[in-house]
C-alpha cells in the first residue's frame, strides 16, 4: 500500500517539473521516473508518462505494460544506463535523448527516447527506439 503514496508523490513532483525551463532536464526526469515505475511493476505510473499517440496504440495500462515487458525488455528492467546525447529541436517542443543501457543479462542497448511537448505546456514521452548496441551513435 505504501506505493500508491508514493507513486501519487512522484506525479506530484513530475507535475511541477513537466514545465521546467530546460527541456532536455525535464525528459530526463520523465525517463527516470519511467524506469523507477517499470522497475517497481508500477503499470499505472509507467503509463502515466505516454503521450497521446501511445495511448491510442495501448489504451490501457495493462495492454502497455505487456507491450514493454515484451518488446522493450532493456528499458523495462534494466540493469544499469546512463544518460547519452541529447538534442532538443523546435524551441524545445521535441527532445532526442539517448539512454545508453546494460540489460540484466550484460547486453548493451541504446534507447532513444523521443519526448514531446503537450499543448498544456507539459512533456511526455512520444516513442523509444532500442538498438543492441555497445557504444553511443548520437542522435
Amino acid at each position: 500500500m505504501r506505493a500508491f503514496p508514493l507513486a501519487a508523490i512522484l506525479c506530484l513532483a513530475l507535475a511541477s517539473t513537466a514545465h521546467a525551463e530546460d527541456p532536455v532536464q525535464t525528459a530526463q526526469t520523465l525517463i527516470q521516473a519511467q524506469i523507477g515505475a517499470f522497475l517497481h511493476d508500477d503499470a499505472a505510473t509507467a503509463y502515466s508518462f505516454a503521450a497521446p499517440g501511445i495511448k491510442a496504440l495501448f489504451p490501457d495500462k495493462d495492454s502497455f505494460f505487456a507491450m514493454v515487458k515484451k518488446a522493450y525488455q532493456p528499458v523495462y528492467h534494466p540493469g544499469n544506463y546512463a544518460f547519452g546525447k541529447s538534442r532538443a529541436i523546435d524551441n524545445g517542443a521535441v527532445v532526442y535523448q539517448e539512454v545508453m543501457i546494460t540489460g540484466t543479462d550484460g547486453k548493451d542497448w541504446t534507447a532513444i527516447y523521443q519526448i514531446t511537448r503537450q499543448p498544456d505546456g507539459g512533456y511526455k514521452i512520444n516513442g523509444v527506439q532500442i538498438l543492441r548496441n555497445t557504444a553511443s551513435q548520437g542522435i
